[in-house]
Formats: C-alpha cells, structure tokens, sequence
C-alpha cells in the first residue's frame, strides 16, 4: 500500500509528522465480561477476563469489573496515535513476546482472565477495563503495562469489545502514516458486537523499516492477528493512500492473496457505491500499487482460509468526517454479517 499521512490541521506533505504531548497511562487491574469486540491496538494493548464459569461456554470472557475507567474510546485511541511519530522508537520484539502477548489473548478470549494475565505479564503486558461513553458500552483494552515501556517498544494496543463473543477482528497497521485509519477501527468497534482491533503501536518508518507491521513477521501486531485468524475470525485491514496515487477513486477493495473473503469484497464495493464512494475492485481490474496482496497478515489469512479484506482509503476521505462515517457504514455491512455467524 502506499501511503499518505497529511494531518487534518492543513494540507502539509504526505508522511508529514504528528506530535502529541506524552502522558502517563493508568495502568489498572480489571476484569471483563463476555468478551465480543476485542480491539487490539499493538502499542498500548489492554483487555480484561475472569476466571471462566464452567457452565459458560469457552468463546465467552467473564468479566466482573474491580476498577473501571470512564473514556470517550475514540479520544482515547486518538491521544495514542498522536503520540506516534516518525522520530519514534521502535525495538523488534523477540519470539517470547510475540508468543506471550499472542497467548495471553487466546486466553482471553476462551474465558480464562487469570491465564491471560500470566501470559501476557511474560512480556511486560497487561489488561484493563474501559467504559466508553459513547453507549456505556466495555470495552477491554490490552496494552504494555507501562507509560514508559509502551513509548520505548511500540508493539501496540488491543481493543476488545465486551458485548459477546469474539466474531471478527479489525486491523490498523499503519497509524499516523496512513492519517486517521484508526477512526474507521474504533467506528466499527463501536458499531458491531463481536468486534478486535489490532492497531499498532509505532509508525511505519521507525527503526527503518522495521515498524512496518504489515509487511513484518516479527511484530506483536502479527502474532496477535495471525493467533485471531487460527481462531477462524475474520480480518478486514484499513489503510490509507494519497489522492494522486490512484486519482478519481475513494476506496480500493482487496482480498489480498486468497479469495476466501471474495463475496463479503463484493457486498463491500456495492455498499461503497450504494453512499456514492468511488471503489476500485481489484478482482475486477487493476488498481495500481495498492492491491494488498503483499502483507503478511493476508498471507496467513489465506493460508488458513479465513476471508481477509485489504481497504484503501484516499486522503479525500479519511480527512472527512461525514466521508468516514460514509465508509464505516459501508464497512460495518461486512463486518455485520461476520459478528451474526456463528461457529
């Protein structure tokens, strides 16, 4: 994919730098209940569970809450990603984290909080409990357990919607370089029970190419989503990409390299057309270098047969708003369809 990142203050070049003012994070010990929408944002990831009841089933975290916190959940995604910039740190995390954090999700979402917990504290990682205004609605988020280790790191955050259990999953991993993706995560978070977020935690050009999440192995950001994908849920993975790279389009529509998710594409590009959003199919023609057939989380994707949906946003339509809304309405027909499966 190529990328655009003008932020929304002025028309300044593409990749320009964002620069938030770092604050410490609450870190506070929660549990959850069952867990539907798990955001995943691989820099500051937070969750919550309890230990499983026996007589529920394993797909549903129990969660009773020692300490909430109160959030509006899109400001608070906003305030991390603002902190990401290209001058950011970045450290390749080794095997046993990406295993860790990996695990401890798994965990946590077969209903066994204290497990996950142990999994994840493996990699300096823990969960907590949000309540977002918006629809009062849980919301656990898994994230480096620390303000500090969470800035050195940048392995990223995971957001898990509580209202059932996990259906589908959302995948941002190109925050601040692809301007604004993580609006439309937590629009569809927000939007759909049964819902993940992954979303990383560093921008793409930090430590070379390294930070790079989409097209790295070695990322907590890839673990996590390719642990969600054995699972069987589903992935839809937003990007974003300047006006002049694909001119008189607004969204491009990819399955990657499998096809398992070729009738949801479908449904997609009709529902992009329906809010009179110009969408490039990629199984219908070429669509320049924004095709998305390259990504690792793709490739996993199409290897377990699980549907997998690479979608560009131009710069037209991720700066604004009443345009984002268009498109998450759009994405929330597929995702819709995926949380009212069932296994």
């Amino acid at each position: 994919m190529r990328r655009s990142g003008v932020p929304w203050w002025g028309a300044l070049p593409d990749m320009m730098l964002k620069s938030g003012t770092p604050h410490a994070l609450r870190v506070a010990r929660s549990v959850l209940p069952p867990v539907a929408a798990l955001v995943l944002a691989l820099g500051t990831l937070s969750g919550c569970s309890h230990p499983s009841d026996p007589a529920r089933p394993p797909t549903a975290v129990e969660h009773r809450a020692t300490a909430t916190e109160t959030v509006d959940l899109r400001q608070r995604v906003t305030d991390f990603t603002d902190r990401i910039t290209q001058a950011g740190t970045y450290r390749v995390p080794a095997e046993r984290d990406r295993r860790a954090v990996a695990d401890g999700v798994r965990v946590l979402l077969g209903g066994d909080r204290a497990g996950a917990l142990r999994a994840l504290s493996k990699a300096g990682y823990t969960v907590r409990t949000l309540v977002d205004r918006v629809g009062a609605r849980q919301v656990a988020e898994v994230a480096d357990a620390t303000a500090d280790g969470e800035a050195r790191r940048g392995w990223g955050r995971v957001y898990v919607d509580l209202r059932g259990p996990a259906r589908w999953q959302v995948q941002v991993p190109h925050p601040t370089a692809d301007q604004r993706t993580e609006q439309l995560g937590v629009g569809l978070l927000r939007g759909t029970p049964g819902g993940v977020m992954v979303l990383a935690g560093a921008h793409r050009n930090a430590a070379g190419d390294a930070a790079d999440v989409a097209h790295r192995r070695d990322s907590v950001f890839a673990a996590v989503s390719d642990a969600l994908a054995d699972r069987g849920l589903p992935a839809l993975q937003v990007h974003g990409f300047a006006d002049s790279s694909l001119p008189g389009q607004d969204v491009v529509v990819s399955t990657g390299k499998g096809d398992a998710a070729l009738p949801s594409a479908r449904r997609l590009a009709g529902a992009l057309r329906a809010r009179e959003l110009r969408a490039c199919e990629v199984w219908e023609r070429y669509c320049g270098p924004l095709e998305g057939r390259t990504n690792v989380e793709g490739d996993h994707a199409a290897a377990a047969d699980v549907p997998f949906l690479h979608v560009e946003h131009s710069r037209r339509v991720r700066m604004d708003d009443g345009l984002v809304a268009q498109a998450v309405g759009a994405l929330t027909e597929v995702v819709g369809e995926w949380s009212a499966r069932r296994p």
